[in-house]
């Protein structure tokens, strides 16, 4: 077993290794992008404690996780397995095999899948030469301390991309979905708090001194033909609201670490309601007018 890396001064770590970011490489533990989105309700500390220390795959994040790999240059690498499922005994013994080995393993139809979405971004009109080869640094660790609380943080960045003379320095984030559409777009924001990982990840790009006022873009590309792609950026409000929500996560992070204490649900019995919606549409339908 190799030696364990350990972080122990602020800054961008530009060569970790993604193992070792995940492992969480500062002694006494660090607060994630992640942690912080799960650590809130409809989370608990009880869950993020439980679930920041188990390696969990889902086989939907190999595509995302090849698309990363390839569209930024950078990442794990690609096993191309030429099996059309993972039915057979030799399938699954390849794709285990590979992961085993810290691999990807695509099917074959998928590796196409991942390289039209790749091509899609590479002709895409802002896509494209945001993403294009050695404009930027892709997969930066970055490491730091936040003022209010003293919870170390770390992040993982996509893509940072340096300031032209007189710009913005732009840390941007690929997604891979089902649907681009801007409907579709604010629901996975909300649903997967994408606007508390902006906010965190330029805490970060600030604090560390990077760049006083970097600008945060979620570019996703859809994992079905034609493989749209949409950029976008949150308005100044959203970021507003996320950095509040993770100063929160912090507080609560802080709290929990130092008495070693992860609470979970209420312990007491909780009187609930049901939804307005349900209530409104129920009440009409079988309680008496007066």
């Amino acid at each position: 077993m190799s030696e364990r890396i350990l972080i122990t001064e602020p800054g961008v770590y530009a060569d970790l290794d993604e193992a070792d970011y995940h492992r969480d490489p500062v002694p006494g533990g660090s607060l994630s992008s992640t942690g912080a989105r799960a650590i809130l309700p409809p989370g608990t500390p009880a869950r993020f404690n439980y679930e920041r220390h188990r390696k969990i795959h889902k086989r939907e994040w190999d595509l995302g996780t090849a698309a990363h790999a390839i569209a930024l240059g950078t990442g794990p690498e690609i096993v191309i397995l030429d099996f059309p499922d993972y039915l057979t005994k030799a399938a699954k013994e390849a794709r285990n095999g590979a992961r085993a080995a810290g691999q990807v393993p695509l099917l074959t139809h998928e590796y196409e899948s991942v390289m039209s979405m790749v091509i899609a971004l590479r002709h895409h009109e802002i896509a494209g030469p945001l993403l294009a080869k050695d404009t930027g640094a892709a997969e930066q660790s970055l490491f730091w301390i936040d003022e209010k609380t003293g919870v170390w943080c770390r992040a993982r960045l996509d893509w940072l991309k340096p300031a032209p003379t007189g710009g913005r320095v732009i840390v941007a984030d690929l997604k891979t979905t089902n649907a681009a559409d801007e409907e579709s777009i604010t629901k996975s924001i909300a649903n997967f708090n994408y606007h508390q990982q902006g906010a965190f990840y330029l805490d970060g790009v600030r604090t560390l001194g990077i760049h006083p006022d970097p600008a945060f873009v979620l570019v996703f590309v859809e994992k079905t033909p034609p493989h749209q792609v949409h950029v976008v950026q949150l308005d100044a409000y959203t970021l507003q609201i996320a950095h509040a929500k993770n100063q929160r996560a912090l507080k609560v992070y802080a709290e929990c670490a130092e008495t070693n204490t992860w609470p979970g649900y209420p312990t007491d019995i909780t009187t609930v309601s049901l939804p307005p919606w349900a209530e409104r549409t129920e009440s009409e339908e079988y309680l008496p007018h007066v």
